[in-house]
């Protein structure tokens, strides 16, 4: 399918042919019809992708001082990969379109095929043939709206929740400081709402359109000529603001323009800084507006379907997104007087080009898109930026087709397969523009879906490096299908996803391997070596300081990552538990006191007790200072030291001498992984020499129902088959 995509590093837009998105339960595949380009939102932000890396900078602080505690965190090298990947990294661009619904989630029980609808969401109703909207954020068109008239909802709910944050009533007066494609659309809300309304701009050709839609009863094209009712100030009831310009110039306008006890609210991006004096005197009330009503950006309303029951939230942005759309339904409002042109998705880049060199603002610019396959009922093609009817080779163990293609993958994963000689055949993703970029940087002969790759029987590897919460459902698909497997960890989250994955690698007699790649690197492996040398006790402490906790990333998302102790504790069980070379007897754990959950906790400690007398402790805090090394392993036994400093460099000791070692960077052992997943695939290594991965789980499950308990538990091992020893 075709969609409109930015390079982050030049700014460029393209449209690029890429796979269709997946179908999730709690949303619909909509066959888009027409979209919205707007000229604030989206002029911003192709401006800043077309800045230097140096203006990037400087527009964006908070970027840049997640880069430098990265860098203080990871080190240059990974930080530096890691930003190049993201600047390489195509876009998706959009947030407001309507088409018709061609496959509906099994969680969405008001949305049927064959609905014309509405959609909301940057990141969801993008520009492309085909979207994957959740079902919150989206809805049906009114009888006798075209897609057109549609494809303005979400512009219009977030002019409509601006409205609703001014709590106007009938009769008052009303400013809106900024013309642009949301500010029409206020004043026409507000006319609506019965409001005597006045409209202030710096483009004159912007006053003129509000003017003549009837959004306005008077206006100004600088703040010197105001309208006769406005220019002594103080006439307004409220003001709301919907400009876009780093100036506070508008929120200084605003309180002079209010009355007493007036009310301002603020739609736009504009700057901040108050005047005091005139807020204080007059005693306004400053409101933000967020985007478009309750729901935006909590996960569990947009993402997850969860509705805010309608006697505790009245206008949600869904019912934001009703209530517009009737408004349009009952002549109320005209959106078709805002549409400037009307393009065919091949010709969106020369839009954007003539959006960000025009003098004057171009309002509404829709996209138009023809009738999808999966509208048309035919097949969802796959797509390949090689060489059209390139011959296949035959089915091979080194043949991988890789699923999932973010960050982590593109940086570590893929590079590390290719460099073990694994053949990259295909690359599918939930989105299916991540997957074309893979596919481009390194050489995939091609990018579809998930789908179609597990279901290619020449793939003889299926690689999984989506987010946690798909890893076992798609392991067990691709071992039914008669693939062997790798995934990240945690291949499962819960302890029924462990017992169906055991179970389906005992029916399909294939490998599954797990990345717990430390294990595999050079310097763990001479640490053990050199802690090996007797069979006296092993004491050992592995200390993970893992940077400070962000409040939304998805790994503390008990059902996308699992949980800080799940999600990346099993790293560091697995690591221990090899060191060891035992099953622990007994398993104790403790989270952060206050925590809400086990899965909430981002401080906790895992004691591993085996029967010989050794002893592993595993302690993760995100409390530490950004310039601490993440990880410091210490084993001690009978006179022998070894430290291990976050997989740069090792120490050891051995009585009163002592031997470093430094790596040429940091090596947590993925490239050896891949080598060794090659020799075994191979058949150059022995299957009853490797341990079975998914033990490491069973411990890390055995440390979560100690934390539940408050005691110890004694983990029970399970007994592996020969084909299942990965």
């Amino acid at each position: 399918m075709k969609q409109v995509t930015q390079r982050l590093r030049d700014g460029r837009i393209e449209v690029l042919d890429v796979p269709p998105p997946v179908l999730q339960p709690t949303g619909v595949l909509v066959d888009v019809r027409s979209s919205l380009l707007s000229a604030g939102t989206e002029r911003s932000k192709v401006e800043t992708g077309r800045q230097s890396l140096l203006g990037k900078a400087r527009s964006r602080p908070d970027q840049v001082r997640k880069v430098l505690e990265k860098a203080q965190r990871d080190g240059l090298r990974d930080t530096v990969a890691a930003v190049r990947t993201r600047l390489d990294q195509p876009e998706s661009l959009g947030y407001s379109a309507a088409g018709i619904v061609v496959e509906v989630g099994s969680g969405v029980a008001d949305l049927a095929a064959g609905d014309r609808v509405a959609c909301a969401g940057a990141g969801y109703a993008v520009h492309a043939e085909l979207d994957y909207v959740p079902g919150n954020l989206c809805v049906r068109l009114p009888d006798g709206l075209g897609f057109d008239q549609g494809a303005f909802a979400t512009v219009g709910s977030i002019a409509l929740h601006g409205v609703r944050q001014a709590e106007v009533s009938l009769g008052e007066t009303v400013c809106v400081i900024g013309l642009g494609l949301v500010g029409q659309l206020v004043g026409q809300i507000l006319k609506a709402a019965g409001c005597r309304v006045y409209g202030i701009d710096l483009s004159d050709t912007l006053v003129r359109t509000a003017l003549e839609t009837g959004a306005i009863d008077g206006g100004a094209a600088r703040s010197g000529m105001l309208p006769s009712p406005l220019a002594e100030g103080g006439a307004c009831d409220a003001v709301i603001v919907t400009a876009a310009t780093r100036s506070s110039d508008p929120v200084s306008l605003a309180a002079e323009l209010c009355r007493d006890r007036g009310r301002v609210v603020v739609v736009g991006d504009v700057g901040m800084e108050l005047p005091r004096a005139p807020y204080y005197e007059k005693e306004l009330s400053l409101t933000l507006s967020r985007s478009y009503g309750p729901g935006r950006y909590d996960p569990e309303y947009e993402e997850r379907g969860l509705d805010y029951p309608i006697g505790y939230v009245r206008w949600t942005e869904r019912r934001n997104l009703e209530a517009f759309l009737s408004l349009i339904a009952q002549g109320r409002v005209d959106v078709d007087s805002l549409v400037r042109r009307r393009v065919p998705v091949d010709d969106a880049p020369a839009a954007y080009d003539e959006l960000i060199d025009a003098s004057e603002s171009s309002l509404g610019i829709l996209i138009q898109y023809p009738v999808s396959e999966a509208e048309a009922g035919g097949p969802v093609q796959s797509t390949s930026p090689a060489a059209a009817g390139q011959t296949r080779a035959s089915a091979s163990p080194l043949r991988a087709g890789v699923i999932g293609a973010g960050s982590f993958a593109s940086r570590v994963l893929i590079p590390a397969l290719s460099k073990g000689g694994f053949s990259l055949d295909a690359v599918a993703s939930a989105t299916g523009l991540s997957a074309r970029a893979a596919a481009e940087r390194f050489g995939f002969q091609r990018c579809e879906t998930a789908d179609a790759l597990l279901g290619d029987p020449e793939i003889g590897l299926a690689v999984i490096a989506t987010r946690h919460s798909s890893h076992a459902e798609l392991a067990v698909r691709a071992l039914r299908a008669s693939k062997a497997v790798f995934v990240e960890k945690p291949p499962c989250l819960t302890p029924a996803e462990l017992i169906e994955l055991r179970e389906a690698r005992a029916e399909a007699g294939l490998p599954l391997f797990v990345g717990f790649n430390r294990r595999h690197a050079q310097l763990a492996r001479r640490m053990r070596e050199h802690v090996s040398a007797s069979d006296a006790p092993l004491t050992v402490l592995y200390r993970v300081s893992a940077g400070p906790a962000l409040s939304d990333h998805w790994l503390d998302d008990p059902a996308e990552g699992g949980g800080r102790l799940v999600g990346e504790g099993c790293h560091f069980v697995d690591f221990v538990s090899w060191l060891v070379g035992g099953w622990p007897s007994q398993v104790t754990c403790a989270i952060e006191p206050g925590a809400r959950s086990i899965a909430s906790a981002r401080t906790f400690s895992i004691t591993l007790a085996y029967p010989d007398g050794s002893v592993g402790s595993i302690l993760y805090a995100t409390g530490g200072a950004p310039g601490v090394r993440k990880e410091l392993v210490e084993a001690h036994r009978d006179g022998r030291s070894a430290i291990l400093d976050d997989f740069r460099g090792l120490s050891l000791f051995d009585g009163r001498r002592r031997k470093r070692s430094r790596g040429r960077g940091q090596d947590k052992g993925h490239d050896a992984q891949m080598a060794a997943m090659r020799d075994l695939l191979t058949g150059g290594a022995d299957w009853s020499e490797m341990e079975d991965p998914l033990d490491s789980m069973t411990l890390t499950f055995a440390a979560v129902r100690a934390a539940e308990a408050g005691r110890a538990i004694r983990p029970e091992r399970p007994v592996s088959s020969p084909a299942s020893s990965v």
